[in-house]
């Protein structure tokens, strides 16, 4: 558990959870995924990317992707039976998270999301998220992410 309160709507999620976390505030904007890892004591691979995307009209899907890794679209498409997807756009992102680019976690959200989990996410032992709120970030284990998402769909739409 963190030691003070959390500030951050992901930082309550995870206290009713009971899932142990610390927030990290940056001193400054974030310009890249390098220098956020860097502040955070972090490898890049560490950085867990929540990106969403559009199924169909009024239907979203998350992929949680470790670092700068891309997904592969194909992959991506073959796994769900979609021929046709495509990233959501900010509008979107803000809506159907409540989150802004750059904030956006699979925690806290205001409706249910159906959330992927790449497997390269689990190769670093500790990880960050997303908090909800700009320059602001959940560093956790990545087991206790595992725990704190509970039945997830693990996957492999990262290329080796």
């Amino acid at each position: 558990m963190p030691d003070e309160q959390p500030s951050t709507p992901v930082g309550h999620a995870l206290v009713e959870r009971g899932v142990p976390f610390r927030e990290f505030r940056h001193p400054g904007p974030i310009l890249s995924l390098e220098q956020a890892a860097e502040e955070r004591g972090q490898q890049p691979e560490q950085v867990v990317r929540s990106i969403l995307f559009r199924l169909a009209q009024d239907d979203y899907l998350m992929v949680l992707v470790a670092g700068p890794r891309q997904i592969d679209w194909k992959a991506l498409r073959r796994y769900l039976g979609q021929s046709r997807l495509t990233m959501a756009s900010a509008d979107e992102v803000h809506q159907v998270t409540g989150y802004e680019i750059g904030a956006v976690s699979p925690f806290a959200l205001p409706r249910p999301v159906r959330i992927l989990l790449d497997e390269g996410v689990l190769r670093s032992d500790e990880v960050s998220i997303g908090s909800g709120v700009r320059n602001t970030t959940i560093i956790l284990s990545a087991a206790d992410l595992l725990r704190a998402l509970g039945d997830v769909e693990r996957v492999s739409v990262v290329p080796a």
